[in-house]
């Protein structure tokens, strides 16, 4: 007889979400060059009889091995090569502070502050931030080897080596990362047509979703490297081409799923032929074989997919003829005054440099105060888990103490079996690929992967054995209650989600959307980069509410109920661009009064959503011919205005 267990000893959502390995593949490479980058220094630190340099270079390695997560070659130089030159300057000023009392907590408060406002600029930055304040309270926290230059440039050299490793294919595989993301994208637009049009609606969602997120990839990736090149590159205005080329089959797909009925399966065969084709950079094949369409739908999925196929086979393109559909980059110094006036201004970015600073700062009088040897690893748990963009704060501080306590189990066996020496280097073989295979899992994985290195590498420089052991979970333990209470529940910001006002903005650009989709003077390419930029702004509002929904209590319970909101406004995207597509292929247009009724519906939840603490079902007064194209709109707009939030 099965027996369940009491509703008491259920695990709540919030947990089981954050306790759920992420599924990711295996970066077999990113392995090999972790283990190479890390134990080799070790080795040549051991028969230069200088064990702490090693060690030291070792800790610049794994900064690098956690920043070497870019497929792109040239972003891979901006992952690790710029956040080295911040954690330079970091050592640097730890070291320069160490063992002078109070000196060293205002330096380190400085730092965090100045770390958690350039964190907000972007990925690259807020890398280079984390590593600053890392580097920082290394420095003043562990004995460093005299001159004052060693141990930044031999953490410097560690973290390069890594990028060394990571370019040694380059030659051979210069733009291979390019046109893999844009196969990519084709590939996922393949899957959303073959999932388009039937009753498999969670996996159109999930296609339409991936499609999205792979557009936003490819983009992000050939419009970088293309800036660099100013549009001299053959390749890359082939790629952007072919990238552009996908784009109507993408708007065409929202059609052909709402008009119903399964497309047929020559079509997605198509698009993967024209996939494998853009990958190899090879011949392309021969015009599809489509069948002949019979509606304006399937007229224009033929009309987009004959397009994409004329482009991928095009032996040469035209750069003049080529837009950019989001808006190439602008100069590097127009980004970097932006970017400094942006740091400098912004209320946010304040905020998160004085909960930062806050912490740091508690952290080291506390630990001035108390008797805590080695206390560095208090404000490192902090910098770790005080990282709002890279996950929530709450989630990270629970994930971080878990994976604290695996790590250590590991390290007991670690540091209380392996001699001091040669065995160290064995050791980091096995140990340091984890990091890139545990990364993708989740944070509290990646935690346990970093704690053992970590602690070895410390072991190296100052002999500790397992007495680091005990020490290290106090530290991750106070550390962890610090950014929670300091960096968390001290502003109400952190367990109010801000999600609604994202949400609402959304809302509000949809209405934009819908405004200029019919309109005949608005322009197709900047139609193109509203609908792009909708769909990315979407994406980014399900990430941040797939983090409150890792919070507890009401933050995570009232996140949960906007979610129905998000995904009607998906669909209301997909239903503006299937009316557009249908016009275009001639489907009788709506008229202006049909459009400034959905437009003000719109406008009215927007606002509604802005105002609203939780969602307030509204009846929307739609009407129209039930035959016209923006009927499917109208439905999707009166659904959107009907969800009310559960009581």
């Amino acid at each position: 007889m099965s027996r369940e267990f009491p509703i008491s000893l259920t695990p709540p959502d919030w947990l089981v979400r954050n306790l759920r390995p992420q599924q990711a593949p295996v970066n077999r490479p990113a392995m090999v060059r972790a283990a190479v980058a890390m134990a080799l220094p070790l080795a040549l630190g051991l028969a230069m009889d200088r064990p702490a340099y090693g060690a030291l270079a070792a800790m610049g390695a794994l900064s690098g091995v956690i920043g070497d997560t870019a497929d792109a070659y040239h972003l891979r130089i901006l992952n690790i090569a710029v956040p080295q030159l911040f954690g330079a300057v970091g050592v640097t000023l730890g070291g320069a502070v160490q063992g002078h009392g109070w000196l060293a907590v205002g330096v380190l408060t400085l730092v965090a502050l100045v770390s958690g406002m350039i964190s907000t600029i972007g990925a690259v930055a807020s890398v280079s931030g984390l590593l600053l304040l890392l580097n920082a309270v290394v420095g003043a926290g562990l004995p460093l080897p005299p001159p004052w230059w060693l141990a930044p440039a031999l953490m410097t050299g560690g973290g390069l080596l890594v990028l060394l490793l990571a370019l040694l294919s380059w030659p051979l595989r210069a733009k291979v990362p390019e046109r893999t993301a844009v196969a990519d994208a084709y590939r996922s637009v393949a899957a959303l047509l073959a999932a388009s049009g039937t009753d498999r609606t969670e996996e159109y969602d999930d296609a339409r979703r991936t499609v999205t997120q792979s557009l936003n990839q490819s983009y992000d990736l050939i419009l970088a490297r293309r800036a660099r090149h100013h549009g001299r590159s053959p390749e890359l205005t082939r790629l952007l081409a072919q990238l552009n080329a996908i784009t109507p089959v993408v708007e065409a797909a929202p059609a052909a799923h709402l008009a119903g009925g399964p497309l047929p399966p020559e079509i997605p065969a198509a698009v993967r032929r024209l996939a494998d084709a853009v990958a190899t950079g090879g011949p392309a094949p021969a015009g599809p074989a489509l069948p002949a369409p019979a509606t304006e739908t399937a007229r224009a999925v033929d009309h987009a997919l004959r397009h994409a196929a004329a482009v991928v086979t095009a032996p040469d393109v035209d750069p003049r003829g080529i837009d950019d559909r989001l808006g190439g980059p602008a100069a590097l110094r127009t980004r970097t005054a932006r970017a400094a006036r942006n740091v400098t201004l912004s209320a946010n970015s304040w905020r998160y440099g004085l909960r930062l600073a806050l912490c740091i700062g508690l952290a080291q009088v506390l630990v001035s105060i108390l008797p805590v040897p080695r206390s560095y690893w208090v404000a490192l748990t902090i910098t770790f888990v005080l990282k709002p963009d890279f996950g929530s704060v709450f989630s990270r501080a629970l994930l971080r103490a878990l994976g604290t306590v695996a790590g250590l189990l590991i390290a007991a066996a670690v540091l209380a079996e392996v001699p001091w020496g040669w065995w160290d280097v064995a050791v980091m073989v096995v140990l340091a690929p984890l990091i890139p295979a545990f990364t993708p899992r989740g944070y509290g994985y990646q935690t346990a992967a970093i704690t053992p290195v970590i602690l070895l590498l410390s072991d190296i420089l100052n002999h500790q054995g397992t007495a680091l052991l005990l020490p290290r979970l106090l530290d991750s333990l106070l550390g962890c209650a610090i950014a929670l209470v300091a960096g968390y529940l001290l502003w109400p910001e952190s367990w109010h989600t801000r999600v609604g006002d994202r949400l609402a903005d959304a809302v509000a650009d949809t209405a934009r959307y819908v405004d200029s989709a019919f309109r005949p003077d608005t322009d197709p390419a900047a139609r193109a980069r509203m609908r792009r930029r909708l769909y990315r702004d979407l994406s980014v509002i399900r990430t941040e509410f797939q983090r409150a929904l890792t919070e507890p209590p009401p933050t995570g319970r009232r996140a949960a109920a906007w979610w129905p909101l998000v995904v009607a406004v998906e669909r209301i995207v997909d239903a503006t661009t299937a009316a557009r597509v249908r016009v275009r292929h001639g489907a009788p247009p709506p008229s202006a009064a049909e459009i400034d009724q959905v437009v003000r519906q719109l406008r009215e939840l927007s606002e509604g959503v802005r105002r609203a603490e939780t969602l307030i079902a509204v009846p929307a007064d739609l009407t129209g011919p039930a035959d016209g194209v923006l009927e499917p709109l109208r439905q999707e707009v009166a659904a959107a205005r009907a969800i009310a939030s559960p009581h």
